[in-house]
């Protein structure tokens, strides 16, 4: 576990934005901030208030833990999730391809 007082989680909030296919600057006017400060978060030249990682974590539906799963001593797998985050936003064409790809990679 990292010391504290290095906390870096631009990387996790980039990956959950990406996987939730937001760009800066819709994420930006989603949670009413500016491009410029979200850029600064992600690249960890700036840490996020509180309010505005609430914003983040209620617009993707991720919890606080999932944010800062490395540097909390209860692990646990988060990656599946971060690759989840948008399922429930495909077309219903695309949850099938999903499902078919699963069913086929499962069977080997």
């Amino acid at each position: 576990m990292r010391k504290l007082s290095t906390i870096k989680i631009g990387a996790n909030l980039k990956q959950i934005r990406k996987s939730n296919g937001y760009t800066q600057e819709k994420l930006a006017e989603s949670i009413e901030v500016s491009v410029r400060y979200i850029s600064d978060i992600e690249q960890d030249r700036a840490k996020p208030s509180y309010e505005v990682l609430i914003r983040i974590c209620n617009l993707f539906q991720v919890t606080l833990d999932q944010v800062f799963s490395e540097y909390l001593k209860a692990k646990e797998n988060k990656s599946l999730e971060y690759s989840l985050a948008g399922y429930d936003k495909l077309t219903e064409e695309d949850k099938k391809t999903i499902e078919h790809l699963i069913i086929y990679f499962n069977k080997k």
